[in-house]
C-alpha cells in the first residue's frame, strides 16, 4: 500500500510539474485545431455534398470522387502536372539544398551567414517573379532568347511562358529555384550542431574521405533535419500553383502547367463548387500524406 502510495503521489507530482508547459503550448495548439484540424475536417464532411456557398447543401455520397476520376479530363491533365512536379521538383530541390548547405559550411565561417541569405533570399522576395518573367520573355529582349539568338542557336524569339513545349520547363527551373527556403536553412542548423568528436573517432578508424566522412557520420546526425527538409520539400513540390499561375497564366496554354491545386482553386474560388472542390482537397491532402510516409520509412532505412 505504501509503494502504491508513494507511485501515486510521484505521477501527481509529475503532472503538476508539466502544468506550466501544457499551458504554454495550449494558443498554439488552439491555433492549430482552429486553422488545421478543423478545416481539414469540414473539408472531409463538404466533399460528400454539393455544396456552392448558395444552396443547402445536398448530400452526393461519392459522386464527387466518382467525377474527379471518370469525368474531369482537365483533372487527369492537372494530376500527370503534379506527379512530374513532384518527382522533379521534389528529390531535385531537396538534394540542391543539402549539397549547398555542406558546402557552405565548408567555406570560412565570416562568408557562411552572406552566402545564406544570398542563396535563402529568393524564397522571401515577393517580385521574384518579374525577373524570371524578364529572363524568359518571349520577344528577343528576354535574356534567354538574346542569348541563344547571339549563339545561332534559334532563328526566332521562343514563347517560353505560352508555348505548351516549354512552359512546363520554365516552371520547373524556377520552383527549383523558389524551393531553397526552411527546408535549406534546416539542412544549414544541422550542420551546425554536428558533434566533431564523431568525425574524430571516424578519422582513428580509418575514414579515408569526405565522402565517406559525409556517409557514415554526417548522416546519422541529421535524421531530423534530413527528415524536415524532404516533407518541406514534397510539400512544396505537391502545392506548386503561384509559380505555374504567375508565369504562363490561369488557364495556361492547352493546360500545361496546371496544376492539382491550380484545379482545386479554379473550383473552389471562380466556380464556387466548394463540394467538388473539398473533394479535389482530400485527396491531394490523402497523397500528401502518403508521400511523406513513404519518405519517412525510405529515410529511416537509409539512416539505419
Amino acid at each position: 500500500m505504501a509503494n502504491n502510495s508513494a507511485e501515486k503521489l510521484r505521477k501527481k507530482n509529475y503532472a503538476a510539474s508539466q502544468m506550466p508547459f501544457i499551458w504554454m503550448l495550449a494558443p498554439f495548439m488552439l491555433f492549430f485545431v482552429v486553422f488545421t484540424i478543423a478545416p481539414i475536417l469540414i473539408s472531409i464532411v463538404f466533399s460528400f455534398t454539393d455544396f456552392n456557398l448558395i444552396t443547402i447543401n445536398n448530400f452526393v455520397g461519392v459522386d464527387n470522387y466518382v467525377r474527379m476520376f471518370l469525368s474531369d479530363k482537365i483533372f487527369m491533365i492537372a494530376l500527370k502536372n503534379t506527379l512530374i512536379l513532384a518527382v522533379v521538383i521534389g528529390p531535385i530541390g531537396f538534394m540542391l539544398s543539402f549539397v549547398l548547405a555542406w558546402l557552405i559550411n565548408e567555406v570560412p565561417k565570416k562568408l557562411r551567414a552572406l552566402m545564406t541569405f544570398f542563396i535563402y533570399s529568393p524564397s522571401l522576395a515577393a517580385n521574384v517573379y518579374v525577373i524570371w518573367q524578364y529572363i524568359f520573355s518571349a520577344d528577343s529582349y528576354g535574356i534567354i532568347n538574346s542569348l541563344l539568338l547571339e549563339l545561332g542557336m534559334i532563328t526566332s524569339p521562343i514563347a517560353w511562358h505560352t508555348d505548351a513545349k516549354y512552359s512546363m520547363t520554365v516552371v520547373i527551373v524556377v520552383s527549383v529555384w523558389m524551393s531553397f527556403s526552411s527546408g535549406f536553412l534546416s539542412f544549414r542548423a544541422g550542420f551546425q550542431s554536428l558533434d566533431r568528436a564523431y568525425f574524430e573517432a571516424a578519422a582513428i578508424d580509418g575514414l579515408r574521405n569526405r565522402w565517406q566522412e559525409l556517409y557514415y557520420v554526417t548522416f546519422p546526425q541529421m535524421g531530423p533535419q534530413l527528415m524536415y527538409g524532404a516533407v518541406m520539400s514534397i510539400s512544396s513540390a505537391f502545392a506548386t500553383g503561384a509559380v505555374s499561375q504567375t508565369l504562363t497564366g490561369f488557364p495556361s496554354s492547352g493546360y500545361s502547367t496546371h496544376t492539382w491545386l491550380l484545379h482545386v482553386n479554379d473550383f473552389a474560388l471562380t466556380r464556387y463548387e466548394m463540394g467538388y472542390a473539398s473533394a479535389l482537397a482530400v485527396v491531394l491532402f490523402i497523397v500528401m500524406v502518403l508521400s511523406w510516409l513513404l519518405i519517412q520509412k525510405v529515410l529511416r532505412r537509409f539512416m539505419g
